[in-house]
């Protein structure tokens, strides 16, 4: 595989958990293509938690790599002239250039974002959106893809947003593999909601993650709202609204995803006609399959399959 060289910009004030995110998922591996450098105006970083980092590379190795990604920080604004010079030659020179969190007011102070959908924090979406009315806030999204140029919310949603790069530029099989080393969620679509009222279980009641853990076993077969309530042996009233605050998105969005992302794995690394992938993963029909994944991936199952699906050859480089 071509190497992929992904440059981590730490402005000073870094928040380190929105750092470390793309350090661990973008680190040299033996099936991954990626190089991970990070990068800082200067040699030392102070970060928002009270320590500092080295960095081993400095702007030029911004300018140079394929994939540019700037976690959050703070105090949000102003950012020195040689930092937002670096951005703007990465994204004119046709580079990819991404955000965690607050590191959007980075890009847009650079005009990457002019133009362009973008999101960040919840707790600074007013404060941003004030800030650069040339930008189009998604305010209830976890990340936003506008090709080369994305853009994630707050923090834990930057593992959303990276898992998803790896996603696009190597398969489904490999995201999730990374995915099942982080202990990390299962794939969640960026047009999820940020803000979840209930992250976490109430005391008391019982989180519904059973009931989607048994559905994802089952995705082949008919599941429909009474089906997962009866399971979880709650009403659907109550399953619909607990299930959306535990997890941002409808039941039926969220098994639509799922039913999606096993569609994806099966078409990389099963040779199965595109009808079976279709009846197994519970879409039913090829025609159904497809027009999902046209909405969804903006390609066909079998263009998909073509570029992702294993082989004795390497695995495609990013995009």
């Amino acid at each position: 595989m071509a190497v992929h060289r992904v440059a981590v910009l730490a402005l000073d004030g870094v928040t380190p958990l929105d750092l470390a995110i793309p350090a661990q998922i973008f680190t040299a591996r033996p099936e991954t293509p990626y190089e991970m450098t990070l990068c800082a105006l200067d040699a030392r970083v102070a970060t928002s938690a009270g320590f500092a980092l080295v960095a081993d590379g400095g702007l030029d190795e911004v300018r140079a790599a394929d994939t540019v990604i700037v976690p959050g920080f703070e105090p949000l604004l102003p950012l020195p002239d040689a930092v937002l010079d670096a951005l703007t030659e990465a994204r004119d020179g046709g580079r990819r250039v991404v955000s965690i969190c607050t590191g959007a007011f980075a890009l847009a102070a650079a005009g990457v974002l002019d133009g362009l959908h973008a999101t960040t924090h919840w707790k600074h979406i007013d404060e941003f959106e004030l800030a650069f009315p040339a930008v189009t806030v998604d305010r209830d999204v976890l990340y936003v893809d506008e090709g080369e140029v994305l853009t994630s919310a707050g923090v834990c949603c930057g593992i959303d947003l990276c898992l998803h790069i790896v996603r696009r530029d190597l398969g489904a099989e490999a995201a999730n593999q990374l995915a099942r080393g982080l202990v990390a969620a299962p794939h969640r679509d960026g047009g999820q909601a940020q803000y979840v009222p209930a992250p976490v279980a109430v005391a008391g009641e019982a989180s519904l993650s059973g009931t989607r853990g048994w559905a994802l076993q089952r995705l082949g077969e008919p599941l429909t709202l009474r089906v997962l309530a009866r399971h979880a042996g709650v009403s659907q009233r109550t399953f619909m609204r607990r299930f959306t605050e535990e997890t941002g998105t409808t039941p039926l969005q969220w098994l639509l995803n799922a039913r999606l992302g096993r569609a994806r794995e099966m078409l990389e690394t099963t040779k199965l006609s595109v009808d079976q992938v279709a009846r197994d993963c519970g879409l039913g029909t090829a025609t159904n399959l497809r027009l999902h994944f046209r909405r969804a991936l903006d390609t066909t199952p079998t263009a998909y399959r073509r570029t992702f699906a294993r082989s004795t050859s390497d695995s495609p480089a990013p995009r």
